[in-house]
Order: structure tokens, then C-alpha cells, then sequence
């Protein structure tokens, strides 16, 4: 096999803190990998300087990853279609709203051979539908996608301190060449081949994540908060059984899934910005420009698209925390009414 060549498709925290796991193990492996990792990076300026020559020069991303010095071996590109030509791996790591009009771009330009992997926490909604991430990559680029989620606060990645985090696989001879690209000391990595079930865990988790911030906000203390992560992970695992075939009970309990609902919910930035939100007397996105320096939060989108998904098919009231979380952050409902949806019982 010639050796892959990598292009990470996204460049904030995350994708700057994947892109440093995944050039030092192109080194690692240098006879299965170039050497070179693309980043593409979205231009802007930063004190008057391109952020791409920045990140060529100092090797750090000083807008979404200050501190953390990069392999020099990563090439930020500021061109998307430059970034993934010629490419075997294309790591999609961006806002999930952004995807699958980025895909469109790369038609044309990624080799018959090229496998996808997404690091991307949504899912998509269209037409009053929900569709997995992964799976609408695929069907505008032709090409197998793969999908890794779990409980990866990028900070505490990048500063390798050991976390877990779960490589879902269509096609599991993909597996080898996936742990070689991610897994290290720092970053353990586990194979499934439940792809669905992980990315609803991972669209999902940032709704009940704002659940957690808004108990923060009103200082109802641990307790509550626990509440709130155990009736999230049930509410989670009956979204993906209810409406995606193939989800597996087991995927709830891997690092994609409640690893990633607790530390989410604990110090995740959608919890953050919600605590924050139910003092601020100010909309869920002027706290969000405020507090996340042009970083996009996932959890409000996906419970606009939660919710309405629901509407349509009149299933609101089986998910009683999600549609309380929407309805405190969109609809002004009292904040304390998520108390009360947690007081209701629901036989599942």
C-alpha cells in the first residue's frame, strides 16, 4: 500500500488539537503515512498577520489553540479544495452546519481511494428529517466515512491528559489504519461498528450539556445536575432506538456515549455558555459571540433541530428534558421548569 496522506478538514480547537494527535503519528508511522499533514484553515487576520502563516511559522494556532505548540509538520492551507487534494484520509473536524457544503467543494478534487472519518457532533436536519453526518459525507463524495466521538475536551487532548475515545467503522478493515492515525498513550482509542449510535450520542449530548449549564445558572447544585445527565442518557438512547435502525444498547456505555454526556455536562463549553445565559438577561447567541472567540456552540442548533424534528411527528412529550431545554432557551420558558420536566415520569 502506498503511503496516505492526511488533510484535516477544520481547523478550531478540536480540529487543531486532532490535527497535532494525527501529525505525530505520521511521523510515528512513517512508513504508512506522509509525512505532511494538511490543515485547512479558514483565513482571517489575527493582529494584522494571515492565521495560516501564523500557524506556518510559529507552529500554533494563537486564535483557537493559544499555548499548544503544533508539529511542524502540519501545513495550514488556506484553500479547502489545495487541503484535500491528493489526499487518502480526509478527517472532517468543522461546525456541522458547514460539512456538507465544504463536501461540494471537494467533489472533484479527492482520489477514488480516499476514506473519511468525521469528528463532527450533529446531525443533519432536512426536510423535517434528521440524517447521520457520516452517512450524507458519503453521498456526496462517493467515499467510506467513518466517525469517531467520546469524551475529548480538546484542551486537556492537546496538553495530553489521558482520555478515552471511541472509532466507529462501516467497513471494519478500516480499524488498523484509523488506530494507527489517532490512538496514542495519551488518546486510547476503541473500534465499534455502530456508527449511527455513536453520532447520536454525540449530537445529542451537547442538548442535555445545556440542561446541565442551565442548573448551573439557577445554583440547583449536584443532585440536579445528576438528574438531568441520567435522564439525558435514557432520553438519548430511546431518540436513537426510536429513529435510527441499528443502534446498539452497548454504544451508550462507550467513551461516545456517557463518558462524553458527564464531561460534557461538567465542563464542556455548552454548559459553560448556558450557565452563563439564565443571568445574562441576553439571547443564547449574544452570550455565545461574547464567550467563545468566533467558536460555534452545537448544542443550541441541535435542539432547534431536536425539537422540530419531534413537532412534526407530535413525540415532544416523550422527550420531556430536550423539549424543556428548548423551550427555556428559544420559547423563554421559566428556567425552573427543567425541575419540573424531571419531576414528571416517564415509563421507557
Amino acid at each position: 500500500m502506498s503511503k496516505q496522506r492526511v488533510a484535516i478538514i477544520g481547523s478550531g480547537n478540536w480540529g487543531s488539537c486532532i490535527a497535532k494527535v494525527c501529525a505525530e503519528n505520521a511521523r510515528k508511522y512513517s512508513g504508512v503515512f506522509e509525512e505532511e499533514v494538511r490543515m485547512w484553515v479558514f483565513q482571517e487576520e489575527v493582529d494584522g498577520k494571515l492565521l495560516t502563516d501564523i500557524i506556518n511559522e510559529k507552529h500554533e494556532n494563537v486564535r483557537y489553540l493559544p499555548g499548544v505548540k503544533l508539529p511542524s509538520n502540519i501545513k495550514a492551507v488556506p484553500d479547502v479544495r489545495e487541503a484535500a487534494a491528493g489526499a487518502n484520509v480526509l478527517v472532517f473536524v468543522l461546525p456541522h452546519q458547514f460539512v456538507y457544503s465544504t463536501c461540494e467543494k471537494l467533489k472533484d478534487v479527492i482520489d477514488k481511494d480516499c476514506k473519511g472519518i468525521s469528528l463532527i457532533k450533529g446531525l443533519d436536519f432536512r426536510d423535517n428529517s434528521l440524517h447521520i453526518i457520516s452517512e450524507g459525507i458519503e453521498k456526496i463524495l462517493g467515499i467510506s466515512c467513518a466517525a469517531l466521538s467520546g469524551a475529548n475536551l480538546a484542551p486537556e487532548v492537546a496538553e495530553e491528559k489521558f482520555g478515552e475515545t471511541t472509532i466507529a467503522c462501516k467497513d471494519m478493515d478500516d480499524g488498523p489504519l484509523f488506530m494507527k492515525l489517532f490512538h496514542t498513550p495519551y488518546f486510547d482509542v476503541t473500534i465499534i461498528g455502530d456508527w449511527r449510535g455513536l453520532e447520536v450520542c454525540g449530537a445529542l449530548k451537547n442538548i442535555i450539556a445545556i440542561g446541565a449549564g442551565i442548573c448551573d445558572g439557577l445554583n440547583y447544585g449536584n443532585n440536579t445536575k445528576a438528574a438531568v445527565v441520567r435522564r439525558g442518557l435514557i432520553e438519548m438512547r430511546r431518540f436513537g432506538k426510536t429513529f435510527f435502525g441499528g443502534v446498539h444498547t452497548e454504544t451508550f456505555f462507550e467513551s461516545c456515549g456517557v463518558a462524553d454526556l458527564i464531561v460534557t455536562c461538567s465542563g464542556g463549553r455548552n454548559r459553560k455558555v448556558a450557565a452563563a445565559f439564565i443571568n445574562s438577561h441576553k439571547s443564547i447567541d449574544q452570550v455565545e459571540k461574547e464567550m467563545l472567540n468566533g467558536q460555534k456552540l452545537q448544542g443550541t442548533t441541535t435542539a432547534q433541530e431536536v425539537y422540530h424534528f419531534l413537532s412534526a411527528r407530535q413525540k415532544t412529550d416523550d422527550f420531556p428534558l430536550m423539549t424543556a431545554i428548548y423551550r427555556i432557551v428559544y420559547e423563554n420558558a421559566p428556567p425552573e421548569t427543567i425541575a419540573t420536566n424531571l419531576r414528571t415520569h416517564v415509563d421507557l
